[in-house]
């Protein structure tokens, strides 16, 4: 399988703007039916063999153990009970609003009760249409649902790569449906004041200062796939340092800066994974550095954080 295929936002558009919402439906029940957890990590999707998964969730709010898997392979969602029983409904050929009504059958066919909070979109332009009115966005090309989930699957494995250089305090390498991006955030122990304005939303991702590397597939403000990295809060003249490879820049977006290297600038390499390790260290030196974080102490070469270990034979 080729690493990084071509993912060209224009050829799959429509069955991204589709998926997406699907993603959010799912990724509500997850929301209403899991235990929260610090930074919302409870929230996002996990990586499998044939799609992604919300995990199991339940138990704690009443009901049976449950998970809500979409197989990109077969192009099924499939819910599933701890004591065997499944329900299964095709993706190809539903509509946001089919899609929905389909789920809470599902679910309920299953003895799951969960009542979505808001069953609207989130921060998107059709925030205010409720799911189960949404018949306009009723596209799945089963090729570009299979190659979405194949670059997520890469990307997962660079992050987790990378990740490994880290002893301290760091996410999942996970999927958040509200944005549509896969990402892993690293963490200082050092608390952010953030202003008492601020949603709760964001005052919980952003509690502790971070530095946070991901992946998107480009969306109307910026219209191609491209991996990413930022440091919040953004330290002084971070916009000053370079990145890596020569390709990757400094971008303004929403007031601060994102470190930003396309897609296809990173399958030009000569080595596009090394080129993505590459520019994501890069961006954290920058950050991290500039932010006084004590980088020695929190390195962790080759994931091994015990001395001996790490050290050579004698």
């Amino acid at each position: 399988m080729e690493l990084f295929p071509p993912m060209p936002l224009a050829e799959w558009r429509d069955t991204k703007e589709t998926l997406h919402r699907f993603a959010q439906i799912v990724g509500k029940v997850r929301l209403a039916a899991s235990v929260r957890r610090n930074h919302w990590w409870n929230v996002p999707f996990h990586l499998t063999g044939r799609g992604i998964t919300t995990r199991p969730m339940g138990q704690v709010d009443g009901n049976p153990i449950f998970t809500i898997d979409f197989d990109f392979v077969a192009h099924r969602l499939v819910v599933a009970t701890v004591d065997g029983g499944t329900v299964s409904f095709p993706l190809l050929g539903q509509s946001v609003a089919s899609f929905h009504r389909e789920l809470l059958n599902a679910l309920g066919a299953l003895g799951v009760r969960v009542e979505i909070a808001i069953p609207r979109p989130f921060d998107l332009p059709d925030a205010d249409r409720p799911f189960a009115e949404d018949f306009e966005h009723a596209s799945y090309d089963p090729a570009w649902a299979n190659r979405y989930w194949q670059v997520l699957s890469q990307v997962a494995l660079v992050l987790e790569e990378f990740t490994a250089r880290f002893s301290g305090k760091v996410s999942p390498v996970h999927h958040f449906w509200h944005t549509f991006d896969i990402a892993s955030t690293w963490f200082s122990p050092r608390v952010v004041d953030q202003p008492p304005q601020v949603d709760p939303v964001t005052r919980e991702a952003y509690s502790r200062e971070v530095v946070s590397f991901g992946f998107w597939f480009g969306d109307a403000a910026f219209g191609e796939p491209a991996f990413y990295s930022y440091t919040a809060p953004e330290p002084a003249k971070l916009a000053d340092d370079p990145l890596t490879p020569a390709s990757a820049e400094w971008l303004v977006r929403n007031g601060s800066h994102l470190a930003v290297l396309r897609y296809d600038a990173a399958r030009a390499e000569a080595d596009p994974r090394a080129a993505v390790i590459a520019f994501y260290e890069s961006a954290y030196q920058a950050g991290a550095v500039r932010a006084g974080w004590d980088v020695a102490a929190s390195a962790c070469p080759g994931g091994i954080t015990d001395p001996c270990l790490a050290a050579p034979p004698p």
